[in-house]
Order: structure tokens, then C-alpha cells, then sequence
């Protein structure tokens, strides 16, 4: 269900300009799908979509491109350098090895990842703006996943 699901959403983001989550759960549930926010919110992440400015000079949504290579640079980068991450409501804290700070957060933010307001690095310290707490939870899991083949990562 969850592929079909994500297949429509593809489908439906090329066809029309979305410019909310709403109006995609909106066009979703017209196509037979009964969604929550949560999920769509999660599908979006899941699926890489981003917003892009259009020729109207609105945003929509659209698929995030991003090269194999610079993929993988940046697991290498989050997998090798980042120690711990954790949140606190819409903060989520990143500790990094010392002087590796700024090289992660400009990863972070070339990522372009829905419900981060922003970041700002230290030498090993990283604080990011959601905003919302679960968009703080979904980054730290997904921060944490990218850290399991580090061995000097805290669990927290």
C-alpha cells in the first residue's frame, strides 16, 4: 500500500503544482487513499520531496535531485563525524567530532529537508530549528540510522 501510495504521490506532483501538505492529503484521498498528516509528512521525507519555486513564483512540491555521489559523501560525512544527536522539543542538538561542526550542518542544509527552519554550527555542536517536534524525531532517526557504522556515536 505504502509504494502505491508514494507512486501516486510521484504522479500527482507531476502533473499539478501542490503547494501544501493539505492540498496533496486532499488530492490523495480523492484518488482513494485515506491519509494523515503524519503520513504524508512521513512519505515526503521518505521520498526526498522538496519545494521549488515555479514559473508563478510559488512554491511547490517536487523531487528532490541529488547525485549518488553527493549521497553517499554525506553518509560517509554523518557516519564518520557526527557522535550524538538528540532534541529537545523543536531543537535537535548535533555533537560532532571536534572542528566538524560546520562541514556536517552544510551537509544537513544542502539537504533542503522539510520542517527545518535552519542551523547554525560551532566547532563541534550543531543546533537546528524544526518546526515541530516530530520533525525534530524524524531528523534525529534519520541522523541515527545514518550514524549505525559509527562506532564513537552515543546511543541517546
Amino acid at each position: 500500500m505504502k509504494a502505491l501510495r508514494q507512486s501516486k504521490m510521484l504522479e500527482l506532483i507531476k502533473k499539478r503544482n501542490i503547494e501544501t501538505q493539505s492540498e496533496l492529503m486532499e488530492m490523495l484521498r480523492k484518488e482513494g487513499f485515506h491519509v494523515t498528516q503524519a503520513t504524508v509528512s512521513r512519505d515526503i521525507r521518505e521520498m526526498r520531496l522538496v519545494k521549488v519555486l515555479d514559473s508563478d513564483g510559488k512554491y511547490k512540491y517536487a523531487v528532490e535531485s541529488v547525485s549518488e555521489e553527493e549521497e553517499q559523501s554525506h553518509i560517509y560525512l554523518f557516519s564518520t563525524a557526527v557522535i550524538s544527536v538528540d532534541y529537545a522539543h523543536c531543537i535537535v542538538v548535533i555533537k560532532t567530532r571536534s572542528g566538524m561542526a560546520q562541514a556536517v550542518c552544510a551537509a544537513l542544509d544542502a539537504t533542503n529537508r522539510i520542517g527545518v527552519l535552519g542551523s547554525i554550527a560551532g566547532d563541534d555542536t550543531i543546533f537546528v530549528a524544526t518546526r515541530t517536534d516530530s520533525a525534530s524525531a524524524m531528523l534525529v532517526s534519520d541522523l541515527k540510522k545514518l550514524m549505525k557504522n559509527n562506532p564513537n556515536h552515543s546511543a541517546r
